[in-house]
């Protein structure tokens, strides 16, 4: 009778301990259980290639392989002197036209009037001189006392004195009218396109100096003082440090659990003990292979979707390729601040 009680025992602990088994592997794998939901990925963190703007010779470089830097600090600067030699150029060209500009508007000066009018009264005293010796002539000439030729010169000194007379008048009107308003707009052109070159001029004295665009950590540094450097020649690589997020995947079935703003915590292998508060930022719209470097339970071949999940680890203990594990919590309410973030400037992180 006993043995046929173990018998049947026996049965009854094999189901029990599949139940067992079903019910861990659920919690423990990729989907999670009813309450929760456990993905897997690597931290991420972009990099950038900073490169100077021109073509010159490093003069030097301030900034070391794994030196954190902030937003705006001078990492390496250019030999600048032939920049400074074009900027000087530049000032004095626009500040020569500056002066081209104020004359022409200012218009003829009042000494210029003054002299074209007596130039005027000038050809007019010269014109009355010739016609009365050109009187004279003509009644000499009548006489028979005068030769026809000085009876010509006589008339053509009368006509040369008219012409200089309405050349005076002419001047004295030019003088009075100013310049022409055309002159004054190309003046006023010629003057933007110098001012244009000094700003290029400054532009390029600016970018001889290198400066992160952002928080971060100097990752590699390229070159070296006296190399020389090119737009196409990347000086440092810097890994920004701000955001940092976990690149995790989540299966098709679970795909409607995770939400945009939905809270998270993230835990690595490193630092085992610490959570790091997180929420998704971004699910991406199309599906992928399961990527090899993602530690799984799943079957590579299925098909998942890319998460983004942004982390707070204000202690720089993330670094980037370090694995993480990131837990939800479908139920929680979305982070507010993270979703509140981009329109009042506060950090989801700290709340400020």
């Amino acid at each position: 009778m006993a043995l046929k009680k173990r018998l049947l025992l026996i049965p009854l602990i094999v189901v029990l301990a599949g139940a067992g088994g079903i019910a861990w592997w659920v919690l423990h794998r990729g989907g999670g259980d009813d309450h929760g939901l456990t993905l897997y990925g690597n931290v991420d963190i972009r990099q950038v290639n900073l490169a100077f703007n021109g073509s010159e010779r490093i003069a030097t470089m301030a900034a070391t392989e794994g030196q954190h830097v902030h937003k705006g600090d001078v990492l390496a600067r250019l030999d600048s002197h032939r920049l400074r030699l074009a900027v000087d150029n530049a000032k004095a060209q626009v500040a020569a036209q500056r002066q081209v500009v104020q004359r022409m508007t200012a218009g003829t000066r009042p000494e210029e009037i003054r002299q074209a009018r007596a130039q005027r009264d000038a050809a007019a005293a010269q014109l009355r001189n010739a016609k009365a010796n050109a009187h004279r002539v003509e009644t000499l000439a009548a006489r028979q006392l005068a030769s026809p030729q000085q009876r010509d010169d006589a008339r053509t000194a009368v006509d040369a004195a008219a012409a200089q007379l309405k050349a005076a008048r002419e001047s004295l009107k030019l003088a009075l009218a100013g310049p022409r308003a055309e002159d004054i707009a190309a003046a006023r052109e010629q003057l933007k396109a110098y001012q244009a070159q000094l700003a290029l001029a400054r532009r390029n004295l600016a970018d001889a100096t290198l400066t992160a665009p952002s928080d971060g950590v100097i990752q590699n540094r390229i070159l070296e003082p006296g190399d020389m450097a090119s737009p196409q020649a990347p000086v440092y690589t810097l890994a920004l440090t701000d955001p940092i997020w976990v690149r995790a995947y989540v299966d098709e079935p679970n795909l409607g659990r995770v939400k945009p703003g939905m809270r998270a915590w993230v835990s690595t292998d490193t630092f085992p003990d610490k959570r790091y508060r997180a929420w998704v930022g971004y699910i991406s719209p199309t599906a992928e292979f399961t990527p090899k470097a993602v530690e799984t339970e799943r079957v590579r071949t299925d098909l998942v979707y890319q998460v983004r999940v942004y982390v707070c680890a204000p202690h720089d203990e993330l670094r980037l390729g370090m694995p993480a594990t990131v837990h939800l919590r479908p139920d929680s309410p979305a982070n507010t601040a993270a979703d509140a973030s981009s329109n009042t400037g506060t950090d989801p992180c700290t709340g400020s």
